[in-house]
């Protein structure tokens, strides 16, 4: 009696980083930096339209050119198309600046985090995209050379920029999460992606045109402040046993290199790198549709006004709350390969109806073919964490942050050069091309699948078939 009345064994302790309800996660500083992120970019690029426009003495409002929806024979104005090439030259510079120094700071700060914990690794680049947008607004207040713009993303860049946000979130979903849960948990990530997005995208473009660039940024220099403050105050630790690491070392470097040469499973090598290209490839096309969706929309045969292109990017974005919800109702009948094979399916259907879209509910129909588009990226993303151990997924998603920012480099470039090749025979070719890559990560996916199914039942009879012991 006296054994049964002892007092039940404690607890074990929380270990540091974990909560006990986890109350406080890393959603919100995911949101807050996407809602920053999408407020700056496209306004960045109109204003920078603007100014240069206003130095060459070119104005929209002077200007008697066909808005290009037509049939297509009018004569373009040299005076506009010398401000659009200095805009994309001035963009280019500004994306290639901040993507080759963050493209060494991620790689450092991602392996670091994995040592001295992700919340370090989350308020930097936070409070860097801060310092970006206070330098954004000086210049717009006080009419300084837009070559400080370079400056204020460079300086972001040095910090991390958002790059280092994307993997200090996953690593700290990977981190939080049971093996088994994690790819729902990704996939929350990704939708908190796309809703920012949406927010920023539609409202941002309304509000400029109402009040002008400063109110906009001022907006997105307090969600990346808001960022900052939640990651410094609110935001708990998740690496379990944080240890001193310095810094500035090449060991950071090469833990990176090491998860592509010697992982912790003999197995995990090749996989590593063909889950790494499915990826490459998938949000490649991602960002390469993406940026042709309004161009495509503005021209001849749709001919959109900008309500309908409001409505058709909240469409294009309600893809990553409906791949939500899809892969979660998949998850329970079916594995997640077989999850992320359906939504590459509604991908390439969606991109092919687009492709081939002349009115505007064929359009629509394309959007909505679309709704499972964003289910293989969580998967991935988790299938990959689960490659790698705990002490890894920092090097880890700090790798996949860099492998998706040279994704929209190379998009921008392949599918803007594309589009204009190819507008002589078919106007949605990029669409289709992007389509046909799709087929390549639905392949590798596929195949990696049936080949763990064909071990794991070869392992389960070698074990049936070997020698019990009574």
């Amino acid at each position: 009696m006296a054994a049964m009345a002892a007092p039940p064994p404690a607890e074990p302790p929380v270990p540091p980083g974990r909560c006990r309800p986890c109350l406080l996660t890393v959603e919100p500083l995911l949101f807050l930096a996407t809602i920053s992120l999408g407020l700056q970019g496209p306004l960045a690029t109109q204003y920078l339209r603007d100014r240069l426009g206003a130095e060459h003495g070119y104005s929209d409002r002077n200007s008697t050119e066909s808005t290009g929806c037509g049939d297509g024979n009018a004569t373009a104005d040299p005076l506009r198309q010398e401000v659009e090439a200095l805009v994309s030259h001035w963009n280019l510079y500004i994306n290639l600046g901040g993507f080759f120094v963050s493209l060494f700071s991620v790689t450092l700060f991602g392996p670091w985090s994995d040592s001295v914990g992700r919340r370090p690794a989350l308020i930097l680049p936070a409070a860097g995209m801060a310092l970006q947008t206070a330098i954004y607004l000086v210049v717009m207040y006080l009419e300084l050379h837009i070559a400080f713009f370079l400056l204020g993303r460079i300086l972001s860049g040095l910090t991390g920029d958002y790059n280092l946000i994307l993997a200090g979130c996953f690593s700290y979903v990977a981190d939080t999460s049971e093996r088994r849960a994690r790819t729902f948990r990704v996939a929350i990530l990704e939708a908190c992606l796309g809703t920012a997005g949406m927010v920023a995208s539609i409202g941002g473009g309304y509000w400029r045109r109402v009040q002008g660039y400063i109110n906009p940024f001022w907006l997105a220099f307090a969600a990346s402040l808001a960022a900052t403050l939640y990651a410094a105050f609110f935001l708990r630790e998740s690496v379990k046993q944080k240890k001193a690491a310095k810094l500035f070392t090449l060991s950071h470097y090469k833990a990176v290199y090491r998860l592509y040469t010697a992982p912790e499973h003999p197995s995990s090598r090749w996989k590593l790198a063909l889950y790494s290209l499915a990826f490459f490839l998938i949000v490649w096309v991602h960002f390469g549709a993406r940026d042709l969706y309004v161009l495509y929309e503005l021209g001849f045969p749709l001919c959109w006004a900008s309500d309908l292109i409001g409505y058709g990017s909240a469409a294009n974005y309600l893809a990553y709350l409906s791949s939500l919800v899809g892969l979660r109702l998949l998850q329970l009948c079916l594995e997640d390969t077989w999850v992320a094979e359906i939504g590459l399916i509604s991908n390439i259907a969606g991109l092919v109806v687009i492709s081939l879209a002349t009115t505007t509910p064929l359009m629509f129909t394309g959007y909505g073919i679309l709704f499972l588009s964003m289910a293989a990226t969580p998967v991935i993303r988790s299938k990959l964490s689960k490659l790698v151990s705990e002490t890894e997924q920092g090097a880890l998603f700090a790798s996949v942050a860099c492998m998706q920012g040279l994704c929209s480099l190379m998009a921008t470039g392949v599918f803007n050069s594309l589009y204009p090749a190819t507008l002589h025979f078919m106007r949605g070719f990029p669409f289709l091309f992007g389509a046909i890559i799709l087929l390549i990560p639905a392949a590798i996916l596929g195949w990696i699948q049936i080949w763990d199914s064909k071990h794991d039942y070869n392992h389960f009879q070698d074990a049936s078939l070997s020698p019990t012991r009574n």
